[in-house]
């Protein structure tokens, strides 16, 4: 195309209306975009700038699927741990309807030591120090735990006891369910308390289970209850059998326990079972949060299944499975109050990584995304212009034309 000559003024117009048709294509392409920069030709350092900001906000975004996740498993743990609450507070329940049924024995264990010659009264058992009983020791040993001796004396010292308010007092501090009361002969008999009627007494110094062995200087007798057997309680066969009905409601409460802990997993993830979680909450894998499972079974709040015919016999018995059941409702309280906290954390970081997000994403749209209102302007005016241009183009071809005129 070398070979066409054109004039100075049509060649400056021709450069004009390239230029206005570039300017016009950067336009509509930024109108069809939405963006004022689409490559780094159009600005290096905003479109590398930019780019990074939407690189981190796309993986802080997949981060939160992650998090989501989390939010989840502690969902999940949270229900767990409301279940359980109210299965071991069933538990708790059935535990004290053992407490407000019958004593469970028509007669208690007993034994009576021996009479002194010289009748004593309940305010002064030695008379005194003058009859047989002054001196005389009794030792209770139990089936764990150490020995108690108590002397009858009417000399006051550590362990000595004349009347019988002060040995009930010395049997009370001792823990050994036993109760002293004053017979007619002057003797001192020793009966098994309400709350511990199952407890069966022996003489010598060895004890089994839920056993008291009496010793001492003062020997004792074994009260042998019609029907029964020496030192042994005479049971009550209802009472025995709601009991019985009771162990067996416990112990299904105790076996859902375990299951519902099992259960309270999502997606593999089981905080009430054992199994840890870990939330990471940036890019970088700088921020994290480590929670710590537990295993919260029937065993591992310390509760097991009963045995009927040996828990639930009596009010010790009931007691001692309601102080196991109340420590499991304080441990699962405590569990549940830094389950909380942790969701708390969690959820907070979620919130923070999508507002952190929305600033990654504005960030960069204010340097890459083109003001539209501006562009339309920019179209219309470059519009106008290209028209003129055409126009002025015409007028710079009318003198080549007269010129044509005057060959014809």
């Amino acid at each position: 195309m070398s070979g066409i000559v054109l004039s100075a003024a049509v060649r400056q117009n021709l450069l004009s209306l390239q230029s206005t048709a570039e300017l016009l294509s950067t336009t509509q392409n930024r109108l069809a975009s939405g963006k004022k920069v689409n490559s780094a030709l159009d600005n290096p350092t905003n479109f590398f700038t930019a780019q990074g900001l939407d690189n981190r906000a796309s993986d802080i975004n997949n981060l939160l699927d992650s998090i989501g996740n989390g939010v989840q498993v502690l969902q999940a743990a949270n229900t767990g741990l409301t279940s359980l609450q109210k299965l071991v507070d069933t538990a708790k329940s059935i535990a004290a309807q053992v407490l407000q049924t019958t004593t469970g024995y028509t007669v208690k264990s007993s034994a009576t030591s021996l009479a002194p010659a010289v009748v004593g009264t309940a305010a002064d058992l030695t008379v005194g120090g003058t009859n047989s009983l002054n001196g005389k020791t009794f030792v209770f040993t139990p089936a764990t735990g150490a020995a108690t001796t108590i002397t009858v004396s009417s000399t006051v010292a550590a362990g000595n006891v004349n009347s019988i308010t002060a040995f009930n007092s010395a049997l009370a501090s001792a823990g050994l369910g036993l109760t002293a009361s004053f017979a007619s002969d002057g003797s001192i008999t020793l009966t098994s308390v309400n709350d511990n009627a199952s407890q069966t007494l022996t003489t010598g110094a060895a004890a089994v289970a839920n056993n008291i062995a009496i010793s001492g200087t003062d020997t004792a007798t074994l009260v042998t209850p019609t029907g029964g057997a020496a030192g042994q309680p005479l049971a009550d066969a209802n009472s025995q059998v709601t009991r019985a009905n009771l162990v067996s409601q416990y112990n299904n409460i105790i076996a859902q326990i375990t299951t519902t802990s099992q259960d309270a997993s999502f997606n593999g993830i089981n905080l009430l079972f054992g199994d840890d979680l870990k939330l990471t909450f940036n890019e970088t894998g700088k921020s994290t949060l480590n929670i710590s499972g537990v295993t919260y079974d029937a065993a591992g709040l310390g509760l097991a299944p009963l045995t009927a015919g040996t828990n639930f016999l009596d009010n010790s018995s009931a007691n001692a499975v309601i102080a196991k059941v109340s420590a499991a409702s304080d441990q699962l309280r405590s569990e549940a109050s830094a389950l909380g906290s942790n969701l708390s954390i969690v959820q907070i970081r979620q919130d923070f990584a999508k507002n952190l997000i929305n600033v990654l994403q504005t960030g960069s749209a204010n340097l890459t995304l083109a003001d539209t209102n501006e562009e339309a302007a920019n179209s219309q005016a470059l519009s106008t212009r290209q028209s003129i241009a055409v126009s002025a183009l015409a007028l710079s071809n009318q003198s080549q034309q007269s010129v044509l005129q005057l060959l014809h």
